[in-house]
């Protein structure tokens, strides 16, 4: 069983920049498609980034393109997602998710495992 375990963020001002890592547990990254999702109090949950098993192919949400980063270390079985430029929009609970496809997806629906989710909260 897969599991996937968060860490980072917290509280940051705008233009600051925040590393979120998820750490997996029960399988290998080199198996999995990993996104990165947020959800902001009263909103949809969103699509953030994703990054395929071989991390031939990325896709970033339009929101955050060319301030975020999803990488991954495979010695470490982690994925992070290295924001920069925050703004206060990108103020949300930000969760980690994966599945044992081949292709980037981007619909929440498509993930099976997920992160326990962690707040990132952007002040002007």
């Amino acid at each position: 069983q897969v599991q996937l375990v968060q860490s980072g963020g917290g509280l940051a001002q705008a233009g600051d920049s925040l590393r979120l890592s998820c750490v997996i547990s029960g399988g290998s990254i080199y198996t999995l498609v990993m996104g990165w999702f947020r959800q902001s109090p009263g909103k949809e949950r969103e699509f953030v980034a994703a990054i395929t098993y071989n991390a031939r192919s990325v896709r970033y949400a339009d929101s955050v393109k060319g301030r975020f980063t999803i990488s991954r270390d495979g010695a470490k079985n982690t994925v992070y997602l290295q924001m920069s430029r925050l703004k206060p929009e990108d103020t949300a609970v930000y969760y980690c998710a994966a599945n044992h496809r081949s292709e980037i997806m981007i619909v929440s629906d498509d993930y099976v495992y997920w992160g326990q989710g962690t707040q990132v909260a952007v002040s002007s």
